[in-house]
């Protein structure tokens, strides 16, 4: 590609641009932002990349699980000087993206546990391997290096959700059958790297628990129905037609989840005004979880859609789950819930969302 490309959608009446690079290692570059990326390119390093390791299905608990040993040498906790997600700058070390600035980012990862190109598995007498095929992007959120979904505003939210909707497109073209954005904040969580950022995985196989979900919506589970009991009794608030609450059957304390409140398979299936709603509450629900746990909060952010072919019945969320129920108290996930999947949950859901709600204006 040329240069840089519009969008199919406009969201915030103002239209997001698209400029892709192929990195010297062989690695996908696209630059997300409301002008076009007209930088020059600066120098930029050829390392080896790994593609990949291998899942390994585990027989007790029917599930998938991925083996990447080449993971344990990706980048943990660099200084300023050293981060791998801000621009290059001329005269500078080098970085992931090799541009003196950039709006939003999003490139494949270094260190990918899933690969397109993932080669043999090992052959184990009574284990089924396969390749870990799929994909693995990081999506950086500005060039600053400190940062939130909150602190970047309502518009580069809106230049993210235009961003995810073209990831979806293009990893499920690739074959993904299931994509998955997602965010990890916070050294409670084990993020290794502290600029604001997000990552996208791409599985070529749905993931289990995902499957139940589909299983459930098909089988007639109603979102939309939950909502309207649960509401307003559970509910933080409503934007262009996206409620944020807390689930009845939360598993975190304080865990929310974000909906349309019509049914959609996905953020690609929503309304300009649904996306610039769910634009507001991703920034909005990060800025009450740092109010009420007075720090930048430890949270496990994911969209959960609809899978490649889609689903009948699905509807579309975004989770979080925090990993704190205090200020300065961690929310382990210790034995039982590893063992059993049972969680142990220390805040009543009622009582967690009218927490959230008294932030509303704080």
């Amino acid at each position: 590609m040329n240069g840089p490309v519009a969008l199919a959608r406009t969201l915030g009446s103002r239209a997001t641009y698209r400029r892709d690079h192929r990195k010297a290692d062989g690695r996908m570059l696209y630059l997300y932002g409301r002008e076009p990326h007209g930088m020059p390119l600066l120098p930029e390093s050829k390392d080896d990349i790994a593609q990949g390791g291998e899942i390994r299905h585990h027989p007790l608990r029917k599930e998938w699980n991925v083996y990447a040993a080449h993971r344990q040498n990706r980048t943990f906790k660099p200084s300023s000087a050293d981060d791998p997600l801000a621009p290059t700058r001329a005269n500078g070390p080098e970085t992931e993206i090799p541009f003196e600035d950039f709006e939003l980012a999003i490139f494949e990862n270094k260190f990918a546990a899933f690969h397109p190109s993932a080669g043999n598995a090992a052959a184990l007498p009574g284990i089924d391997a396969e390749p870990a095929r799929g994909a693995c992007d990081v999506v950086v959120y500005a060039s600053d290096a400190t940062g939130s979904l909150h602190t970047i505003g309502n518009d580069r939210r809106q230049v993210l959700l235009a961003a995810l909707i073209d990831r979806y497109e293009a990893l499920f073209d690739a074959g993904c059958s299931y994509v998955l954005p997602f965010e990890n904040r916070g050294d409670e969580v084990g993020v290794t790297l502290h600029h604001p950022h997000g990552q996208i995985y791409g599985f070529e196989r749905v993931p289990e628990i995902q499957q139940r979900a589909i299983n459930a919506f098909a089988g007639g589970y109603d979102l939309a129905l939950e909502m309207t009991i649960a509401l307003p009794e559970y509910g933080l608030g409503e934007q262009g037609g996206v409620a944020a609450f807390v689930p009845r059957y939360a598993r975190f304390p304080y865990e929310v989840w974000l909906a349309p409140r019509i049914r959609r398979d996905g953020p690609w299936d929503c309304t300009e005004e649904e996306l610039d709603g769910l634009a507001f509450w991703l920034g909005e629900i990060t800025r009450r979880y740092d109010a009420l746990f007075e720090q930048p909060a430890a949270t496990m952010m994911a969209f959960h859609a609809a899978p490649r072919e889609g689903s009948p019945g699905y509807h579309f969320t975004v989770q979080f789950y925090p990993l704190l129920r205090a200020p300065g108290r961690q929310k382990f996930l210790a034995s039982v819930e590893q063992h059993t999947g049972t969680f142990t949950v220390d805040v009543m859901p009622e009582s967690a969302a009218s927490a959230l709600r008294d932030l509303a204006d704080a």
